[in-house]
């Protein structure tokens, strides 16, 4: 498995990262071990994760997916071995985080809680690689980088950046967590959290997770030169469209156990326009003679912003497709025929 550097931090990461939002909903304790070995096994050593996890967000599941790593982490003695991602939630209603019942947001007694929760769930001493989730502040959408602008609300009471990572410096001095990410952040962030590193002694920002994938190259217009020029590559999630970009969903199929069957909540990717985006993309792997899953991830590894796709599944099977991705070569004609595509569907789901 070839690696990348994770900013300016020294680590070297796999490019594929193991996503494992579906631990605790989707797979169990037992399967999402088992994934976890064939990960390892194929040369993974990256492994993301949030406090959030598992999807769809419950007071009743929150925490399991750190759980089910920390158990698989302890039975195979393989921490010192891995890049140990995890990330906190931004500002939200949801009351079942904080153990007063508070709502979160991004200041130094919240990041404390959290950085805490998720090192006693994982069973580990440090956070190789802690990730605010999304901003606190109000932004003009999930992601942060829309296609269409629109403005949001002001919010006084948003607590600012440069106290945000002030508090997470706190943590790095501690050696409660080594390095720090953002996620779901917009270039203006990113480059507010940059700013606020060169002026003090806060940490600096090591990697930007953001949604990327052939159906939202939002991150290319802006985010793209920052993560070049400043090495703060990306981390790309949902690289399959939320499964999309499979074609599992094509023609109004709806697969037993699939997310949008179990949960129906996939609208990000049920946007106009999406559903010919797919067909193209799905049309176009196969061309290439690869599965549509191996060929969505293998564009994502072929852009020279990106450290890692974080791949996800539900089953071994498709686990595999998605680590396939490692061996394709990416040719000037694949990208030349997936930019062709771009040009005339665009962004269908940022």
């Amino acid at each position: 498995m070839q690696k990348r550097p994770l900013g300016r931090t020294g680590l070297q990461v796999s490019r594929i990262c193991l996503g494992t939002m579906t631990f605790g909903e989707q797979n169990t304790e037992a399967e999402a071990h088992a994934q976890l070995d064939r990960a390892i096994e194929r040369g993974v050593d990256f492994l993301d994760t949030a406090e959030l996890y598992p999807i769809p967000p419950k007071a009743e599941t929150q925490g399991a997916t750190e759980r089910f790593i920390g158990s698989w982490l302890k039975a195979r003695g393989l921490s010192d071995r891995l890049v140990i991602a995890t990330k906190v939630v931004g500002r939200s209603d949801s009351t079942w985080f904080r153990q007063d019942g508070s709502k979160p947001r991004l200041d130094r007694a919240n990041i404390r809680e959290a950085v805490e929760g998720s090192l006693s769930r994982l069973g580990i001493d440090a956070i190789d690689l802690y990730q605010v989730h999304w901003p606190d502040r109000p932004t003009s959408g999930f992601g942060s980088v829309p296609t269409r602008w629109k403005t949001p609300a002001a919010d006084p009471t948003e607590v600012p950046i440069e106290e945000t990572l002030d508090a997470l410096g706190e943590l790095v001095r501690e050696g409660k967590i080594r390095h720090v990410g953002l996620s779901n952040e917009s270039a203006w962030g990113t480059m507010r959290y940059l700013a606020h590193a060169e002026r003090t002694q806060a940490p600096r920002v090591a990697s930007i997770q953001n949604a990327y994938s052939l159906l939202n190259r939002t991150f290319e217009p802006a985010l793209a030169e920052v993560a070049l020029r400043e090495e703060v590559g990306l981390l790309a999630y949902s690289p399959l469209g939320q499964g999309f970009l499979t074609g599992k969903y094509a023609g109004g199929a709806l697969p037993a156990g699939s997310r949008k069957a179990l949960f129906d909540r996939l609208q990000r990717y049920e946007k106009p326009g999406t559903a010919e985006a797919v067909d193209a993309y799905v049309a176009l792997a196969r061309e290439f003679g690869l599965a549509p899953a191996t060929f969505a991830n293998a564009f994502v590894l072929a852009q020279p912003f990106v450290t890692a796709t974080i791949i996800g599944a539900t089953s071994l099977a498709q686990l595999e497709e998605c680590l396939a991705a490692e061996e394709v070569v990416w040719t000037d004609e694949m990208q030349a025929a997936v930019d062709a595509v771009h040009q005339r569907v665009g962004n269908p789901a940022p």
